[in-house]
C-alpha cells in the first residue's frame, strides 16, 4: 500500500455526508430537485430511468434517520457481496453519522457505529491508522457508558461491538509492526468473545468478528512477540476450526497451513514444515489443478522448504517443485510476469549453492529478455541478474566473460541513456 496523507472522513472534511448536519440546506436543495422534476425542462433528454433515480434519491433524502439508517445498513451487506468495498465503507460512514444524529455521541450504539466503521477501514480499504482513529473513538464511549443495558440483546450487542473494535485496534497496531500492542488488545477481544460465547450461542454474520479470524490474528500476534510455541498452538487450533466446519480440502486451509509451515520453519522442524506444505499444495492441485498459479506458489513454497532442511535426499524434491512453480508460472502468468522471474531468480541461487552453474547462467540468461520487457533494460533487478552472471563466470574460471557482465552494470551507471536517467535518480 503506497504510503500517503491519512484522511479520516469527518463532518468538516467530508462533504458526501454533509447533508447529514445540515438537514435545513439539505431540505431547500431537495425543494429546488422536485421543482425541477415537476417542471423539466424542455428538450433535456432525460430519459424515463434518470427521473426514476431522482426520484428515490429525493425520497431518500426525506426520509426520516432511523428509516435512513436501517436503508445503510442494510446496503452495507449487499455491496460488501458484490465487493464494492469503498461503497460500503461511505455507508459505514453514513451509518455513523446517522447514529450520532439519532443517538447522541455518548450513546453505546453510536459506539457501536464506529466499530463497524474502524472494522470497514481495516477489512474493507486495508487503513490501519483510519481504523484505529474510529475503534479508539468507539471504545472511549463503550467504557464510559453509563446508561442500564434493558435486556441480554444489548449487553450482546455491545459485547460484540467489544469484540469487533478490540480486533480492529489489534489487527491494525500488527500491520503497523508493533506486536506487543496488537497481542494486547487481541487478548482483550478474546476475553470479550469468550464472554459473548456464553450469552450467543448461535454465529454471528456480517460485519461481525469471527472465532477462526481473532485465533489467527492471535496466533500472528505471538509470532511477532517470538511467541512460537503460543503462535503454533493458535494456529493448530484455527486449523481444527476449518476442518471441523468445512472439511479437510477447503482453500482456507492453504494459507493456514503455509503459515504454520513457517513456524515450523523458524523452529527448525523442517520435516513437519514440509509436511504443512504438501497438504497445502494437495489442496491447490484438487481445487486449481496442477497447471494455476495458486498451485504454482504451493510448489515454489514446498521446493523452498525442502531446501532449507538442506538434507542431501530432499535434492531432487527441490528441483523438481521448482520447476513444476516455473512451468505453472510460464503457462498461466506468462514468462514475464514478476512471480515467473523471482522464482526462477530463487532456483538459480539455490542450483548456484549446490554447484550447478552451468544451468543457473543458462535460465538467468533466458530470462534476460523477459526482465527487459517486465523491468526495463536499466532496472536494478537487471543490474542484479548481470551480477550473478558475473559471479557464475569469475567461479567457473571465465573472466574475460565476467569482466563483459560487471562492465555493462558499470558503463550504465557512470552514463545511463538520457532516456532512463530518471529512473537511477
Amino acid at each position: 500500500m503506497q504510503a500517503g496523507p491519512i484522511r479520516i472522513p469527518t463532518v468538516s472534511n467530508d462533504t458526501d455526508w454533509d447533508f447529514c448536519f445540515h438537514l435545513s440546506q439539505q431540505t431547500r436543495i431537495l425543494a429546488h430537485q422536485q421543482t425541477d422534476e415537476l417542471y423539466p425542462a424542455t428538450g433535456s433528454g432525460e430519459s424515463e430511468e434518470d427521473t426514476k433515480a431522482k426520484e428515490e434519491k429525493t425520497t431518500d433524502c426525506m426520509s426520516p434517520p432511523k428509516e435512513r439508517l436501517a436503508q445503510s445498513q442494510k446496503k452495507i451487506a449487499q455491496l460488501i457481496k458484490g465487493k464494492m468495498n469503498t461503497q460500503a465503507n461511505k455507508e459505514l460512514i453514513r451509518c455513523a453519522i446517522l447514529s450520532r444524529i439519532i443517538f447522541g455521541e455518548e450513546h453505546w450504539k453510536c459506539a457501536q457505529a464506529l466499530a463497524c466503521l474502524a472494522y470497514g477501514y481495516l477489512t474493507l480499504r486495508g487503513l490501519p491508522a483510519q481504523a484505529k482513529k474510529h475503534a479508539e473513538s468507539a471504545k472511549n464511549t463503550l467504557l464510559t457508558w453509563k446508561g442500564k443495558t434493558t435486556s441480554d440483546k444489548e449487553r450482546k450487542e455491545i459485547l460484540e461491538a467489544l469484540v469487533m473494535l478490540y480486533y480492529t485496534l489489534g489487527v491494525a497496531w500488527l500491520l503497523q509492526n508493533h506486536g506487543r500492542e496488537a497481542y494486547f488488545n487481541l487478548q482483550k477481544a478474546e476475553r470479550n468473545m469468550m464472554e459473548l460465547k456464553e450469552l450467543y450461542r448461535r454465529g454471528v454474520c456480517g460485519l461481525q468478528v469471527s472465532e477462526k479470524d481473532l485465533t489467527i490474528a492471535l496466533g500472528r500476534a505471538s509470532l511477532a512477540i517470538h511467541r512460537l510455541n503460543l503462535a503454533l498452538a493458535y494456529f493448530e487450533k484455527a486449523i481444527g476450526n476449518v476442518i471441523a466446519a468445512k472439511g479437510d480440502r477447503t482453500l482456507d486451509l492453504v494459507s493456514l497451513y503455509q503459515e504454520i509451515a513457517q513456524m515450523e520453519q523458524l523452529r527448525r522442524n523442517h520435516d513437519q514444515a514440509i509436511q504443512y506444505l504438501q497438504q497445502a499444495h494437495s489442496i491447490c492441485v484438487s481445487l486449481f489443478t496442477e497447471v494455476s498459479p495458486q498451485t504454482a506458489e504451493a510448489s515454489a513454497l514446498l521446493a523452498k522448504a525442502y531446501a532449507m532442511s538442506g538434507e542431501i535426499q530432499h535434492k531432487d524434491a527441490v528441483e523438481i517443485y521448482f520447476i513444476k512453480s516455473i512451468s505453472a508460472y510460464q503457462t498461466t502468468l506468462g514468462p514475464e510476469d514478476c512471480e515467473t522471474l523471482t522464482t526462477i531468480e530463487e532456483f538459480c541461487k539455490w542450483l548456484v549453492q549446490n554447484g550447478e552453474k552451468r544451468e543457473a547462467y543458462r535460465l538467468l540468461k533466458a530470462s534476460l529478455k523477459s526482465q527487459m520487457i517486465s523491468y526495463g533494460d536499466c532496472s536494478e533487478r537487471m543490474a542484479e541478474t548481470f551480477y550473478n552472471m558475473g559471479r557464475i563466470c569469475f567461479a567457473k574460471g571465465e573472466l574475460r566473460k565476467a569482466i563483459q557482465l560487471l562492465r555493462k552494470i558499470l558503463s550504465f551507471l557512470q552514463d545511463p541513456p538520457p532516456a532512463k536517467r530518471l529512473l537511477l535518480t
